[in-house]
């Protein structure tokens, strides 16, 4: 009996649309997707030797990995996946890697919330949707001043974005220098400067013990009346 591959949680149906999963048929390889959470993960998934994680939603610890006897290998979406314990699973044998990812998906998107933000269209649509006039004008973004929290590869695509759209860009980063900053559009300033000049604040920084409460309660705080988040 050949191998046995597991996707999990295709939700948007779009796994076969970005790699060829079906030549993997002609090698002996069985291919499961997985649309929905599973009930039981551990159940599920116990005669399979490779899974494909689509993201961070469905979280491999130890405990699970004791149940999977069958699995060699766990491939996530992207390089980063919080929700695999990684030690735990060369503890149990079991190789974990990444697939490349899309530099220009997160801050796609980002821009897209902001500006749904901006124009209030997610709200406006609804109206229009039940026969209502608009009753919001929203705000402009050209001429206000963006924060970036976190000035890496996304945080500097959302800097160009800033500088497109005629905004003053302002950025903070644990180890950001002025010349790096500049090379992005941006100005460094303190991270108490940035919440307290910016009109518009994107928080770009990976979650761990060190960036944990990075833009908590205190520094929203200190924000201007107009901010947004």
């Amino acid at each position: 009996m050949g191998q046995r591959l597991a996707i999990l949680d295709d939700y948007q149906a779009v796994a076969f649309d970005y790699a060829p999963w079906a030549e993997l048929a002609e090698d002996g390889v069985e291919v499961t997707v997985f649309g929905e959470p599973l009930a039981d993960v551990a159940d599920s998934l116990r005669d399979f030797d490779i899974i494909m994680a689509m993201r961070e939603r469905t979280t491999f610890d130890a405990g699970l990995f004791r149940q999977l006897p069958k699995l060699k290998l766990l491939v996530t979406t992207g390089m980063a996946n919080a929700a695999i314990d990684l030690l735990a699973a060369a503890e149990q044998g079991i190789t974990v890697c990444g697939t490349g990812g899309s530099p220009a998906a997160a801050p796609e998107l980002t821009w897209a919330l902001l500006l749904a933000f901006a124009r209030r269209v997610p709200f406006e649509d609804r109206r229009l949707r039940a026969g209502n006039w608009q009753s919001t004008v929203g705000f402009e973004l050209s001429g206000k001043t963006l924060g970036v929290l976190g000035l890496g590869k996304i945080g500097s695509k959302i800097a160009g974005y800033g500088k497109a759209f005629g905004m003053e860009v302002i950025a903070w980063s644990p180890n950001l220098t002025e010349e790096t900053a500049a090379a992005a559009g941006a100005r460094k300033v303190g991270k108490e400067a940035l919440f307290r000049e910016s009109d518009v604040v994107s928080v770009h920084v990976r979650l761990s013990e060190r960036s944990g409460g990075s833009s908590g309660r205190t520094n929203c705080g200190s924000s201007g009346p107009t901010v947004s988040w």
